[in-house]
């Protein structure tokens, strides 16, 4: 392991991509961490031609240019282990468990959806179907009334001919 050296901070480019990262409130922690203690594990940078480019420790160099530092404790690692690490979401299984997500996502929408179909049509066929009265001591048919004549069995031989004639058949 190399030993830490110290780095003009004026020096160290920090990749745009790395800088859209910069989060305040660690950096004001690093910060006063820094005035208790020190500065205790030094950031990584790599060699670029004539220039430093920050590889590790973006809230730390941040935090010692917020304390008005000119230099920093930091290692300089070769090019071919500055490669950056995959971030958690560019991982392949990261990714894999995302779209799975997504899809129990949309099955439960789905589902919800045609549960909330099914309860709606079952409410319409519920009023449409007739409605009855349940009143007390009432009869489930009404008699039919008289200039109706039911289709039903004559009780007297008077019954069966008042029938006859209204249908206009022979007795």
């Amino acid at each position: 392991m190399p030993k830490p050296e110290s780095f003009p901070i004026e020096k160290i480019f920090v990749p745009t991509k790395q800088k859209k990262a910069i989060k305040p409130e660690t950096v004001a922690e690093i910060a006063e961490s820094m005035l208790d203690i020190g500065q205790q594990e030094p950031i990584s940078i790599r060699l670029d031609g004539d220039r430093l480019v920050l590889v590790e420790g973006l809230h730390r160099l941040e935090a010692c240019k917020a304390l008005g530092e000119t230099t920093i404790l930091g290692i300089l690692v070769p090019a071919e282990l500055a490669q950056p690490k995959p971030l958690l979401a560019e991982r392949p299984e990261v990714e894999a468990e995302r779209v799975k997500m997504a899809r129990l996502k949309q099955l439960r929408l789905e589902k919800e959806a045609a549960d909330a179909s099914n309860a709606a049509s079952r409410g319409v066929r519920a009023t449409d179907a007739p409605r009855t009265r349940s009143t007390k001591g009432g009869r489930d048919e009404p008699k039919a009334s008289p200039g109706r004549a039911a289709k039903s069995t004559p009780r007297t031989l008077s019954d069966w001919i008042t029938q006859q004639k209204g249908s206009g058949g022979r007795y």
